[in-house]
């Protein structure tokens, strides 16, 4: 199995840095786009959508209003002045709002489970409050100071890949060489609080890399750090929240597509917690 990982990760690395640094922009969203539109097609079966015409239907909507988005908002409208086009905060801001939800009904599992688990639309509704937001604030950091510098947006997004890869590795090993207190067994059994202490630390050690490398001002350290630290908490809390919903629907993994990994939503669970909570600390602490 951590050899199927491995050499899934080798393959699909190459492809993420490809779209992230040498796509233009309505590339970048294209590819975007159609990733979490097969998230979204994976995430159908979780709100009860088996049959195939229903799951086409859940998925195409997903692409429509990320779609109908790139419509409303041209890319050269993103940022006005400095100021992020409001259409585009507000989804990404009602992607927040829905995590902080996200993390209340993971905390209180299985008992918040009677909120949503018997009706198909509150779920297909929390699919496009963790899908719409992902896109809409990877577009805006992959965006920003583009006219300046075409790449520095390329790299946030980057920095972001490198907080949640760190904390899923870290986490892994950590849980693996010293898990012992299991930190939410009721949503996933094989997370320790060990394992998020790792994550954390080793998540921590690539701030630390990437504040040196790029030095960082003093007077940013602060909102730096926190934004790094939301980033990473909300990484952990976007995996538990799938997999409560994994775990309510009575499926392991979220699709096959990818060997050792699951489905694409098993990889991008993180990323969709992780990105939103980002781009609105970036926004607060560092813009």
């Amino acid at each position: 199995m951590l050899k199927q990982r491995i050499l899934t990760a080798v393959i699909l690395i190459p492809v993420a840095l490809y779209a992230v640094f040498l796509l233009p922009l309505w590339g970048f969203s294209l590819f975007i786009q159609a990733v979490l539109m097969l998230g979204a097609w994976e995430w159908a079966p979780l709100m009860g959508l088996t049959k195939i015409r229903s799951r086409i239907a859940y998925t195409a909507t997903i692409g429509v209003i990320i779609g109908a988005l790139s419509l409303a908002v041209p890319f050269d409208h993103l940022w006005q002045a400095g100021t992020l086009n409001d259409v585009i905060y507000t989804t990404i801001a009602a992607g927040g709002v829905w995590w902080v939800c996200a993390l209340a009904l993971v905390v209180n599992y299985p008992s918040s489970r009677r909120m949503w688990s018997r009706t198909r639309s509150i779920v297909g509704l929390f699919g496009m409050l963790i899908f719409i937001p992902t896109w809409a604030a990877l577009v805006t950091v992959r965006s920003i100071n583009i006219d300046v510098q075409p790449y520095f947006g390329g790299w946030v997004v980057l920095f972001i890949l490198l907080l949640v890869w760190a904390a899923d590795v870290g986490a892994y090993f950590a849980g693996v060489r010293y898990g012992r207190n299991k930190m939410m067994p009721s949503v996933s059994p094989g997370k320790t609080m060990e394992g998020l202490c790792g994550g954390v630390t080793l998540a921590f050690i690539v701030m630390m890399v990437v504040s040196h490398w790029t030095q960082i001002p003093a007077d940013q350290f602060t909102g730096y750090y926190l934004t790094g630290l939301f980033t990473v908490v909300a990484s952990v809390f976007g995996d538990l929240n799938e997999s409560m919903f994994k775990r309510s629907a009575g499926v392991k993994d979220s699709g096959s597509i990818l060997p050792g990994h699951g489905g694409i939503l098993d990889r991008i669970d993180s990323l969709t917690a992780a990105v939103p909570v980002f781009t609105l600390a970036y926004l607060e602490f560092l813009r």
